[in-house]
């Protein structure tokens, strides 16, 4: 069975920094890409950055390059999103997903439930 989990959100001041983990089970780690993506209310969800684990290969959403990145840890089958100069608008839920290649939300297989990130101005 293929298992997200999400941990490491909270509330944290503007200019502040998250660091997201994604625990991933059930398939094996390198053959897959791992997605973050986010929802506020009331908007669509979109992606914040990908990596393709085999490749090492990542991408970033404009509005958070530079202030994010996205790392994998094999040893612990996990993908890790430092969040760096946070801001009131990336306040929103935090999932991360799992499919052959990075690809858009509605496109991902595999997801986990999500964790609030809050931003304080």
């Amino acid at each position: 069975e293929v298992r997200l989990v999400e941990s490491g959100g909270g509330l944290v001041q503007a200019g502040g920094s998250l660091r997201l983990s994604c625990a991933v089970s059930g398939f094996t780690f390198d053959d897959y890409a791992i997605g973050w993506f986010r929802q506020a209310p009331g908007q669509e969800r979109e992606g914040v950055s990908c990596m393709r684990l085999s490749y090492g290969s990542t991408w970033y959403a404009d509005s958070v390059k530079g202030r994010f990145t996205i790392s994998s840890d094999n040893a612990k089958n996990t993908v890790n999103l430092q969040m760096n100069s946070l801001k009131p608008e990336d306040t929103a839920v935090y999932y991360c997903a799992a499919d052959t290649n990075c690809r858009r939300a509605r496109d991902m297989d595999y997801w986990g439930k999500g964790t609030l990130v809050t931003v304080s101005s």
